[in-house]
């Protein structure tokens, strides 16, 4: 074959969009795009409002090695592209835009029809990439959709150029297990090390507020160096929905995070963002003088907080709702106000694969061409998709990435 395109995802989709009969595509499931339903809790959140100018900033430092793919096939191509093929789409208020039938199987559905022209060979694993005279030797077994194991059936391939978009380890039960790293280093790429990705924080303790959600909190994150203690160094800070659950805290500010925190940091939030936290310290000493005969629990309730947040920092204060403001100690004073604007959250850990949206880390850019996606190492062959050590903002910045690296990748191997 001519072009083989290891992965069916989003990326590899669309770069057989663009290639149709010029493209093999090897998927490791029985159907191509599993994971693509899942995206937008199943509605499929596509992309972004916005120019490219606004997406090149929500990468995590990286946007710059996107340029090329996102002006080669920015978001307003993206949506012409499933419009020509009968979808319509719904912009909404925070700039998230879905599919109008909220359904990410009508966008795989039309993604489907526009590769019809492909050769695909489904519930295949490449388990080995070789490159040989001339291109490319691509080792393939069968494999079961319950066990992931390969089967006796085995062969081998030939390429003239392949383009690698095998995902990276998010999601694994869609085959999306991290399997494209290997093809990628056993040919001499880098790996950065992948972790999980757009994904909640495991913290204890805050079972009593689970399904407890915020809007517009501040978030700041402060690492201790070395096991020391202490509050430690602020690493960065961010802003945005936060929501507590079983395990910890998530929500669109936390997911933006969790590619820098780590295990051991500890998170400061301000459920009273955009006030200032250090000027509220001190202020809020003057707010309980002025009000002698109030009770801490209606204090608290003047800050619109749920009354289980109420009841929550109450309780890790050790003061009653009933006490009055007159008598709080100076120390309580300062312990309510702390907990208001630097409320703390300890990280035992990230949460893993099987629950995060993407994998920060993967096949290091400096070795990809961001004009062409293709291979500073081996030519002919080119990258698209989580497999590469980029990793967007919830919103959809992740999707666009994907296709438009894979449309790139086409483009570049059809000049």
């Amino acid at each position: 074959m001519r072009i083989a395109i290891i992965g069916g995802g989003p990326a590899g989709l669309m770069a057989a969009a663009c290639l149709g009969g010029a493209a093999g595509v090897f998927e490791r499931g029985g159907r191509p795009g599993r994971k693509l339903l899942l995206s937008g809790g199943g509605q499929c959140n596509i992309t972004h409002s916005g120019g490219v100018g606004d997406f090149l900033p929500c990468y995590g430092g990286n946007g710059r090695f996107l340029k090329a793919a996102l002006y080669a096939f920015p978001p307003e191509a993206l949506l012409g592209f499933f419009r020509g093929r009968g979808l319509d789409f719904i912009v909404r208020e925070d700039g998230k835009i879905f599919p109008k039938t909220l359904n990410s199987a009508s966008v795989l559905e039309a993604l489907l029809k526009a590769v019809r022209a492909a050769d695909f060979h489904t519930s295949t694993k490449v388990t080995a990439l070789r490159g040989v005279s001339g291109g490319f030797a691509i080792e393939t077994a069968k494999e079961t959709e319950l066990e992931k194991k390969p089967l006796a059936e085995k062969k081998v391939y030939r390429a003239d150029k392949v383009i690698l978009a095998a995902g990276g380890r998010s999601c694994p039960h869609t085959g999306s297990d991290g399997s494209g790293f290997a093809l990628a280093q056993s040919l001499g790429h880098t790996i950065r090390w992948p972790k999980p990705a757009l994904c909640g924080i495991l913290s204890p303790g805050f079972e009593s507020l689970a399904g407890n959600s915020f809007r517009h909190t501040g978030v700041a994150v402060f690492r201790s160096e070395n096991g020391g203690g202490g509050a430690g160094r602020l690493v960065l800070r961010g802003e945005g929905d936060l929501l507590f659950t079983h395990r910890g805290v998530s929500g669109p500010v936390i997911l933006n995070l969790s590619r820098y925190i780590e295990r051991g940091d500890t998170l400061a939030v301000n459920f009273l963002h955009p006030r200032n936290p250090e000027g509220f310290l001190q202020a809020f000493s003057a707010v309980v003088k002025k009000e002698p005969r109030k009770t801490a629990g209606t204090l608290l309730a003047a800050y619109s907080l749920t009354r289980a947040l109420e009841d929550f920092i109450l309780a890790r204060a050790s003061i009653p709702r009933s006490k009055t403001c007159a008598t709080l100690t100076r120390a309580e004073t300062r312990e309510l106000a702390r907990q208001l604007v630097r409320f703390p959250a300890p990280v035992a850990a990230t949460e893993d694969f099987h629950s995060a949206m993407t994998t920060a880390g993967g096949v290091s850019l400096d070795e990809v061409n961001p004009k062409t996606m293709e291979s500073r190492i081996v030519p002919g062959l080119y990258f698209a998709g989580e497999i590469l050590d980029i990793d967007g903002d919830e919103g959809g910045y992740n999707l666009q990435a994907a296709f438009s690296t894979g449309y790139l990748a086409a483009q570049s191997l059809a000049l």
